[in-house]
């Protein structure tokens, strides 16, 4: 079975879709040895190369990818949504 994301890290957040999604699509979301971490439904489009949220996530949660905080979170971030920057504000560039 072929895969749809790719998690970095275990205690990641969101994964990196390798393809575009559409709504209502589930994506199988795998390691970057290809184990199998989750499936989740999305709830709207994703583009090539954005982020899937894995897990619910409350505003002002610090978005975890790579095992590292890159960012928090503005709103309420619901499990399959699409996570970038309407939802999200860097700490990189704070």
């Amino acid at each position: 079975m072929s895969h749809d994301a790719l998690v970095h890290d275990d205690v990641d957040d969101v994964a990196v879709v390798i393809h575009d999604v559409a709504a209502g699509e589930n994506v199988r979301a795998v390691n970057l040895e290809g184990g199998e971490v989750t499936v989740v439904r999305a709830i709207e489009a994703i583009p090539l190369g954005h982020k899937i949220a894995l897990r619910s996530m409350a505003t002002e949660h610090k978005v975890i990818k790579y095992g590292r905080v890159i960012g928090r979170a503005t709103q309420n971030i619901n499990e399959g949504a699409h996570v970038h920057t309407q939802n999200v504000k860097s700490i990189r560039w704070a």
